[in-house]
């Protein structure tokens, strides 16, 4: 393990339409940013909803979820996923952790 990182998320500022109905649950995809420098509030970087290419091309506004703080770390940062050969540029798929129950807010 190369690190521990702790974050909270603001699920009111959740949009609904961001939302995938999957197979195994509801999801949420969302991008943390790891920063090199602490912020003035000691957070390491915020979590944001992912946005496709055309909103980041776009420069439409983020959905700041929440922040991050990285509490321990060994010194090193592990390596990005090798990418599928598809020409797609999506990362292989992680191991799928249960469903939660259907007990969200919204």
């Amino acid at each position: 393990m190369a690190g521990i990182i702790k974050g909270s998320i603001n699920l009111t500022s959740i949009p609904k339409e961001a939302i995938i109905n999957g197979k195994k649950g509801k999801y949420l995809p969302v991008t943390i940013t790891v920063n090199d420098e602490v912020d003035n509030y000691g957070q390491h970087g915020p979590i944001i909803v992912s946005q496709t290419k055309e909103q980041r091309e776009n420069k439409e506004a983020k959905t700041y979820l929440g922040n991050i703080q990285i509490v321990w770390t060994n010194g090193t940062f592990p390596e990005p996923a090798p990418r599928d050969n598809n020409g797609g540029g999506q990362r292989k798929a992680a191991p799928s952790a249960p469903a939660p129950a259907d007990d969200l807010p919204f």
